[in-house]
């Protein structure tokens, strides 16, 4: 099981995130003042050109401001993105986890958003608990660690630290609900290491 969780937040990060919105692109110079011809005197030129880069300054606040995305837009995208990334990573002939094909269906779905960060944060966890990542070549295979047998090991204990404290992260944003990230923790993370939810815990060390 080498580590993967610096690259898989990377794709889901975005549900947590404002996005910003940027306004239309500003066209520099004065190409836009009439400032040519003879018969015009220099303080008409002058007025003229002045009157018209107002006008043009204007133009951008004018438009229509572009709708800001709601939670379940910014997630949905995001685990759009997820699921690009995980489905083009795989090596050849290796199956898809199992939370994939969960987080495209609430996708597809419509889902609400504690929906979509749930399904994600499974996927997230599938991820890292049962795959190994080439630091090379970025293609996943699943992982020929045993887990119980190197709870000890700096990479495992990390990976385990990492997507506890990612659930605890999504609680307390108001993503998913206490309940349900205690589930998904008890059988995501906990039963795979063999200890009782309080072992868990000293294990890492809260």
């Amino acid at each position: 099981m080498k580590l993967s969780c610096a690259l898989i937040a990377s794709c889901v990060i975005a549900s947590a995130k404002a996005f910003s919105l940027s306004g239309l692109p500003q066209r520099q110079g004065s190409s836009y003042g009439i400032t040519s011809g003879s018969s015009v005197c220099a303080s008409c030129k002058k007025s003229s050109t002045t009157t018209t880069s107002l006008q043009m300054s204007d133009f951008g606040s004018a438009m229509p401001a572009k709708p800001e995305q709601t939670l379940e837009e910014k997630l949905s995208e995001s685990a759009t993105t997820y699921i690009a990334t995980i489905t083009g990573q795989l090596g050849e002939g290796v199956d898809p986890p199992e939370a994939l094909d969960k987080l495209r269906k609430a996708r597809d779905e419509g889902a609400d958003a504690k929906t979509l960060a749930a399904r994600t944060y499974e996927l997230m966890i599938e991820q890292g608990m049962t795959y190994d990542q080439d630091p090379d070549t970025g293609l996943l295979t699943l992982t020929e660690w045993d887990i119980k047998d190197n709870l000890e090991t700096p990479e495992v204990k990390k990976e385990f630290a990492f997507l506890y404290k990612y659930g605890m992260n999504l609680i307390s944003k108001g993503l998913l609900d206490t309940d349900d990230a205690k589930e998904i923790i008890k059988k995501g993370l906990i039963e795979r290491t063999g200890k009782t939810p309080e072992d868990f815990d000293k294990w890492l060390g809260y």
